[in-house]
């Protein structure tokens, strides 16, 4: 399957495709609003108001895979987003970023770039590799998808240039957006 081809929900229901998103930059990555990562909503939604002009998206897809981080009905993560962050970019409906009911376009992402491993610097790291070690002890070994605000970038054709783990410092995550937009 192309990239062009997936389809989505946004989280008010609305139907539309990936190809709606080629020729932007974008930015995927799968959300939960109950993370110690969740602060994170506020410097995406920075990143989304000083590139969207320039042709960026930042698509936001909720999923309640991870210690059930996101347990909230629809309705109740887009008031979440928007109160406590003010998140404007996209926010797509509830899905599985991994296991037998993986959604096409993260089966597509993890298809496209392995895990990264988890920055040893962040303070949640150690706690992650316990987590997560707990379930599956060989889990460096697959592409799946780990835990919340994992982020694929991919360039206006489709194509998919880095994965970022949710311990990635977010002035990394600006700095390759940015250099995109400088063609570097």
């Amino acid at each position: 399957m192309e990239l062009k081809e997936i389809e989505l929900e946004r989280i008010d229901g609305t139907k539309e495709s990936m190809n709606k998103y080629l020729g932007d930059i974008l930015l995927v990555v799968n959300t939960a609003s109950k993370c110690g990562f969740t602060p994170q909503y506020e410097a995406l939604e920075a990143l989304y108001k000083k590139y969207h002009e320039k042709g960026f998206e930042i698509l936001g897809f909720p999923c309640n895979q991870f210690k059930e981080q996101e347990p909230e009905e629809e309705s109740k993560i887009v008031e979440f987003c928007k109160k406590n962050y003010g998140v404007t970019f996209p926010l797509f409906s509830k899905i599985n970023v991994k296991g037998k009911k993986i959604h096409p376009l993260f089966q597509f992402l993890t298809e496209k770039k392995e895990f990264q491993g988890f920055d040893e610097g962040h303070p949640l790291s150690g706690k992650l590799h316990e987590i997560i070690s707990e379930e599956d002890p060989d889990y460096e070994n697959s592409n799946d998808i780990k835990w919340n605000f994992t982020k694929f970038l991919i360039n206006r054709d489709g194509t998919v240039l880095e994965r970022f783990e949710p311990t990635a410092d977010m002035e990394r995550v600006e700095k390759a957006v940015q250099d995109m937009f400088l063609g570097v």
